[in-house]
């Protein structure tokens, strides 16, 4: 385990304490933290094995580790396929019982060998019901239905389908190269050009589906509770069972175990029957009383025990499928009393029933933070919550919906509701009470709580020792929005105007201050960039604050101090914020900015505040050096040497200091100019007072260096200058820019006096990018400016000033620097959206809105790569349609009662999608029933309106409000009046649409085919919607020692060290793993790199392993049908091509090829690569003719998206003149092969190895068709007698294949000969020998990084020099 360096907690190797830190500035212990060896310890603890006795079975090891709890041998035991009927059980070491919840390492005598045995416990109620519900999750373990129904975190997965079980064993098994006929014949959908998108294959059937029926009913009897004289003798409850031989049975559950009585349906007889079979565990006397439930028990085990663990952990968040089969409902009694009993009753297992969310919540956060071991704890406190917290909101947000929840004000209005249930409290997004009413109403209160939640993210990640924030879900479900929060201890008992000691409650009239919350909003207002400003109230008072008015500040009954209401943590964005009198910059005003929004609540993304300042930041760097080179010009005019090389004639060169690329012309000097400016800024830091060292958010002094320009300049200049920034430096600067990205001042110590001139200069240079102090650069917003009511002493008169100028600065800068940027991005294809989602997520991590979407639009349109950007221009318009189309539907859901929902969802995505000109709704029947009854009731669900409204809606009347909505809320013009128009318009698909829009809304249908374009049938009915599930926002805590790991490792592999970035990312895995548990979002990419790194250091074996667990995550944690799985598949079938498991591959890349058509199309840069992979290894197993679809494909894809002189459409021209050469074809074969030869030539010159190869390849099949020619002629003038040689038509051979697969895929190896490799270990063992001596003789210097030792491999160390990069890029394809 490497950990001396590259990870930011300086864990040092145990066995070197005293090496000194390594050069590059990212492992020196910060002040404040212990570096101590134990941290290491904790992780390196080794796992020993015990051996477990239990009754009935044969005697078994086990392998445990010290930080292990005993409470989790107890989960293996009840995982186990011998002991998973056990669930009432105790661990006795030499006759001792062991605590449940004590670890390991405390238990006194337990070491390797020791013996645990496993001893009956007597029942309790409680116990009884554990163990019910047991037996029925494991009778239920290969039953999908939970995942369909979104239930306790089961999701679906569908790789074992078309891997026919577990990848790792049919290797083994097919050790033979796979050369038995294989059947490659994709189904017609799939093949290119087909315009069939069928939905059914999304979920295959999986044959283990079919549930083995052990028993016919288990249900809860009737007879329960048992009668006091009863529970004297034993009784906990009974339970009625028919088994599968139609036997019924009642089984009493006692304190002992489970035995037979003698009651009947109808007639109550407790006694025991004869024989009474007393068994410890249900399934002991199920066994004994029915020979099917044995047989087909056991058999459900051993397949419950096959399937991965990937494809049955629960996941730590709820997905959700949008397309589910028809399915049997049958009888479930842990099901029907957990809908009852809302499972409060003995939820979770913890003491006190239900839980205080809020007191968990807080509690983790104040646990101990100092050494890793600790964090990690922390960490994984927090997540844990924060995932049992979701889901208890979301359960009783959709309670509130559907009326299971008493309001408590249930005298008030539907709308003005409020409720609590399970220690949580919920509200409506309603405008309450007018207090949105300057702000957008309604409109206004639907979106706060998505803007609060966002600023809970931002202070939780800051994580301020002292600052507390509510847990906070937003759900929408059926139309509404409900927020849950935990609850403040106390606040419900006091008026809401006493309680706020920070801030204000009415938008900035009376506002308080108080200065511990000065305090601690301070140490946050750094990161987050916020601006601490004066305020004036309603008395005409200056109140100070250090964040927007509306965030309040509230001490609870638990001493905390508490944060919430922070809608407002961003500045506004004022292109969606016209205010009279005030003009916004021309790139503003060029975009017909500033436009009207439906509310005043529009932010900047924090992405983009930071987007932002970092930009700032670099115009800073370059101003002063440009200033301190025109002094220096000037001072040395007649001096001849230069010490800096930079012409004397600079102030010539660029008048206007404020351009945006200010002073990019002198980039020749500009670097050793950025090293003055950086050694200026820290003495003048220094000298001013100013020089505090900056305190990091968790409180730890940290120096932040200002060489976070030199890494912003290095990345917009050319790649040379690297050379003229000292290693040391360049380190730094990424380094303090991970850091952080704001201020430039430094700690004391570089006390000399920096001379008045240079002051001068950076003070010139903070005034220009408008940083609040004049010594150091610093930009921060004032979120306050702009807000309606809110006012500003006249004494700040100037500071407001400039800061209404920094934010219409900011808005231009979104439209100048980062819509370009993201367009610039797509068309270079850096970035690869496949769907509305992975769009809205590149833009949000640029810091767009969702809000410029017709801009970003509006701007691909205009590009001059229009064509190159044609998949984007699709997804935006589906984006744009299926966004305006959920609005809508927003509002048409609060119109439907609970009894007409699937007929108004159906009747809605008809008129959405269906051709058939006039759908009809159904209205339900019950709607005669006499209304006046209902008036009464005022507190009826939200959802019970008693209108019918919905049922008049037309297709035509929708599409035009669709048009509508696009053109008022994205300022962006459809041309369509039907889905038909849109469909030809646009180049979109429907079942893309219908896919988007249920994702969305969180519609649940039918997996059937739908006829969209039928004129004659709607194309949904009623019965087609099955389900509408909670679509859920919440905040995601983060593991940040893992992350480092991960980063580090990767950088580590960038530069092409592969051992020790493989290494660091293991490192990672593991600390992932104990944040997160074993499924995540974040494991899986730490997967996907690992089986990439083991791929190209040639251990195919460890790379299938890893790949399949991240295919399997993926489907678990982001959808089976998510562009991220996609990706996951194709690497999955590189990686069994390379373990010549072919037909595998084959079956893998069809599902990634008819999941891209479903999602998207087929016109889609991705669809390229994955056409490639496909016709390569048809070629490989010789189908040609289907090989060269495939291939051709990919050339016409690559050649609209790369344009016809990419080098990616050289390659595609060879590998289609290869399939040709195959098929003896070789006029076809020269004619791609020429074309190939010539773009090489032109980009890349006449002596380029790939044109000398292009070249040569053309040489070889000139004489092959010579040969074929001269042959025919024989034949021809000597008819059949001819001697004809024979023709040399050779199959592809599989390594070949492999290598244009490798190319394709962005993996390069650079091959070495036998004689390298013994050169290579030589100088590995050589150099290995060195650093022992010098490790050994002083331990003083720092010992040399040693190469990855090559495994036998070649390509390990050769692929060294190589950056692994995950993109394919084109300087790796050429």
């Amino acid at each position: 385990m490497l950990l001396n360096g590259d990870c930011p907690e300086s864990l040092e190797k145990e066995e070197a304490p005293t090496e000194p830190p390594r050069e590059n500035g990212l492992d020196e212990a910060e002040p404040g933290e212990e570096t101590t060896g134990q941290e290491v310890i904790v992780i390196q603890d080794t796992g020993f094995s015990v051996k477990i006795l239990a009754p009935g079975i044969e005697p078994f090891s086990l392998q445990v580790s010290p930080q292990e709890m005993v409470q989790e041998i107890h989960q293996v035991l009840m995982d186990r396929e011998d002991t998973c009927h056990r669930t009432c059980f105790s661990l006795h070491l030499d006759g001792n019982m062991l605590d449940h919840f004590s670890e390991l390492r405390s238990v006194e005598g337990l070491q390797e060998g020791s013996v645990l045995r496993v001893v009956e416990e007597p029942y309790t109620v409680r116990e009884a019901r554990i163990h019910v519900r047991h037996v029925r999750d494991l009778l239920k373990s290969l039953d999908p239905s939970d995942a369909f129904n979104g239930v306790d975190c089961n999701s679906l997965s569908f790789l074992s389908v078309f891997t026919d079980g577990d990848l790792g064993d049919s290797g083994k098994r097919k050790k033979g190269l796979e050369m038995d006929p294989i059947d490659c014949t994709p189904p017609e959908y799939i093949l290119p050009g087909s315009r069939e998108r069928p939905l059914c294959p999304l979920q295959p059937q999986n044959r283990d589906w079919k549930p083995l029926q052990c028993l016919k009913v288990l249900t809860m009897s009737g007879w329960n509770p048992p009668p006091g004289n009863r529970k004297m003798h034993g009784d906990l409850m009974y339970l009625f069972v028919i088994t599968a031989e139609d036997r019924q049975v009642s089984i009493t559950a006692s304190t002992r175990g489970f035995y037979l009585n003698q009651s009947t349906a109808y007639h109550f007889n407790p006694k025991p029957a004869s024989p009474r079979f007393l068994s410890h565990s249900l399934v002991e006397l199920l066994n004994q009383i029915s020979p099917t439930f044995k047989k087909n028990f056991a058999v459900l085990q051993k397949k419950r025990v096959q399937r991965h663990p990937f494809e049955r952990i629960a996941t730590p968040f709820q997905v959700y499928s949008w397309t589910a089969p028809q399915a049997e409902h049958a009888m479930d009694c842990v099901r029907a009393e957990d809908a009852y009993t809302s499972r409060l009753g003995y939820e979770e297992h913890i003491p006190g029933q239900t839980r205080d969310w809020n007191e968990e919540l807080q509690t983790t956060r104040e646990l101990p933070r100092k050494n890793l071991p600790e964090r990690l704890l922390r960490e994984r406190a927090i997540f844990k919550v924060h995932s049992d917290f979701t889901a208890a909101a979301t359960r009783g947000a959709m309670a509130v919906i559907d009326g299971n929840v008493m309001a408590i004000n249930p005298s008030e209005e539907t709308k003005m509701q409020m409720f609590i249930w399970n220690n949580i409290f919920f509200s409506l997004g309603f405008d309450v009470r007018d207090h949105y009413k300057d702000f957008g109403g309604d409109v206004a209160a639907y979106v706060a709580p998505a803007n609060d939640l966002n600023g809970v993210r931002t202070y939780n990640a800051v994580d301020v020792e002292g600052l507390y924030t509510l847990g906070t879900v937003v759900v929408d479900y059926r139309g509404y929005r409900v927020t849950a929060q935990s609850i403040i201890p106390g606040i419900l008992e006091r008026d809401q105007e006493q309680s706020v000691i920070y801030g204000s409650i009415d938008f900035g009239k009376t506002v308080v201050s108080h200065p511990r919350y000065l305090e601690l909003l301070e140490r946050t207002s750094r990161p987050l960039k916020i601006l601490r400003h004066r305020v004036l109230n309603d008395r005409d008072e200056e109140v100070e604050l250090c964040s927007s008015v509306e965030c309040k500040g509230i001490i609870g009954n638990d001493g905390r101090h508490y944060i919430l209401d922070l809608l407002r943590t961003f500045p506004p964005d004022l292109n969606f914020l016209p205010v009279p009198g005030e003009q916004l910059p021309e790139e503003c005003t060029r975009a017909g900015f500033p436009r009207t929004h439906r509310h005043k609540l529009c932010c900047l993304r924090q992405e983009l505040v930071d987007a932002f300042v970092e930009h700032r930041y670099l115009l800073f760097m370059k101003l002063a050096a440009l200033q301190l080179m025109q002094q220096k010009a000037s001072k040395m005019e007649n001096s001849t040497s230069l010490e800096n090389g930079s012409p004397p004639s600079l102030e010539s060169k660029s008048e206007d200091p404020l351009g945006p690329e200010a002073g990019s012309e002198e980039e020749g000097s500009s670097a050793s100019g950025l090293a003055k400016v950086k050694e200026l800024a820290e003495t003048i830091a220094s000298d001013d007072g100013t020089g505090r060292a900056a305190v990091d958010a968790g409180g730890s002094p940290r120096p932040v260096l200002a060489a976070g320009a030199c890494h912003g300049l290095l990345k917009t200049q050319s790649q040379e200058r690297q050379a003229d920034v000292p290693a040391r430096s360049w380190e730094e600067a990424q380094d303090s820019w991970a850091t952080d990205s704001g201020v430039c001042c430094l700690p004391a110590g570089h006390v000399s006096a920096a001379d008045p001139r240079s002051r001068e200069v950076i003070r010139n240079a903070c005034k220009a990018v408008g940083s609040i102090s004049s010594t150091a650069f610093d930009v921060r917003f004032n979120p306050d400016i702009f807000s309606p009511g809110v006012r500003f002493p006249e004494s700040c008169h100037e500071e407001v000033r400039d800061q209404k100028q920094l934010l219409k600065d900011a808005a231009a800068f979104l439209l100048s620097c980062q819509i370009p940027g993201l367009v610039k991005d797509c068309t270079d294809h850096v970035v690869l959206p496949m769907d509305g989602a992975t769009l809205s997520e590149v833009m949000r991590q640029r810091g767009i809105n969702m809000r410029y979407l017709g801009k970003v639009l509006d701007l691909v349109l205009r590009s001059p790569a229009r064509d190159q950007l044609d998949h984007i221009y699709k997804i935006g318009i589906g984006e744009l349609i299926t966004r305006s189309a959920k609005h809508i539907f927003k509002t048409y859901l609060q119109g439907v009662e609970l009894s007409g929902l699937s007929a108004a969802i159906s009747h809605f995505l008809n008129c959405f999608l269906s051709s058939y000109p006039n759908p009809v709704a159904h209205l339900p029947a019950d709607e005669l029933v006499s209304k006046k009854r209902n008036r009464r009731r005022r507190n009826r669900p939200p959802g019970a309106a008693d209108n019918t409204a919905w049922a008049v809606m037309t297709p035509q009347e929708l599409w035009k409000n669709i048009c509508q909505e696009a053109k008022n809320y994205f300022d962006f013009s459809l041309e369509c009046e039907t889905a038909d128009q849109a469909v030809e318009t646009y180049g979109l698909q429907k079942i893309t649409l219908l896919r988007e829009i249920s994702l969305k809304t969180g519609i649940q249908i039918l997996l059937k085919e739908y006829n969209f374009d039928s004129r004659h049938k709607p194309a949904f009915t009623e019965e087609d919607v099955l389900n509408i599930f909670p679509v859920v926002k919440h905040v995601n805590p983060k593991a940040s020692d893992a992350f480092h790991f991960f980063q580090s490792g990767q950088a580590k592999v960038q530069q092409g060290f592969l051992k020790e970035g493989c290494e660091l990312i293991n490192e990672a895995l593991n600390l992932f793993n104990n944040v997160y548990g074993a499924m995540h979002v974040e494991i899986c990419a730490c997967l996907r790199l690992l089986a990439r790194l083991h791929y190209i250091m040639g251990d195919y074996a460890e790379a299938l392993s890893n790949q399949q667990k991240a295919v399997l995550m993926s489907e678990r944690v982001m959808g089976i049908e998510h562009p991220n799985t996609i990706q996951e598949y194709m690497h999955l079938a590189l990686y069994c091509f390379a373990s010549s498991q072919l037909s595998t591959a084959l079956s893998l890349l069809y599902r990634a090829r008819y999941l891209t058509l479903l999602v998207f199309g087929e016109d889609h840069p991705e669809m390229a690569l994955l056409d490639n992979n496909i016709g390569l290894v048809l070629h490989g197993v010789m189908e040609y003719d289907l090989s060269l679809r495939f291939l051709e494909n990919a050339l016409a894809v690559s050649t609209k998206y790369h344009g016809p002189k990419s080098l990616k459409v050289a390659l595609s021209h060879h590998l289609v003149a290869r399939v040709y050469e195959s098929k003896a074809e070789f006029r076809s074969a020269l004619q791609h092969e020429k074309e190939g030869y010539t773009i090489y030539k032109s980009q890349l010159g006449e002596d380029h190895e790939k044109t000398k190869e292009s070249s040569e390849y053309l040489k070889c099949l000139t004489q092959q068709a010579v040969a074929l020619q001269r042959t025919m002629n024989e034949i021809y003038r000597n008819g059949s007698s001819a001697n004809i040689p024979p023709l040399k038509f050779t199959a592809p051979s599989m390594a070949s294949v492999l290598e244009q697969l490798n190319v394709i895929n962005g993996i390069l190896f650079i091959p070495l000969s036998q004689k390298d490799l013994e050169n290579l270990k030589a100088e590995v063992a050589r150099r290995h020998q060195l650093q022992e001596a010098s490790k050994n003789r002083a331990k003083a210097e720092e010992p040399m990084a040693t190469e990855p030792e090559p495994a036998g491999a070649p390509e390990d160390a050769a692929s060294q020099p190589q950056a692994d990069k995950d993109p394919p890029s084109p300087s790796l394809q050429g």
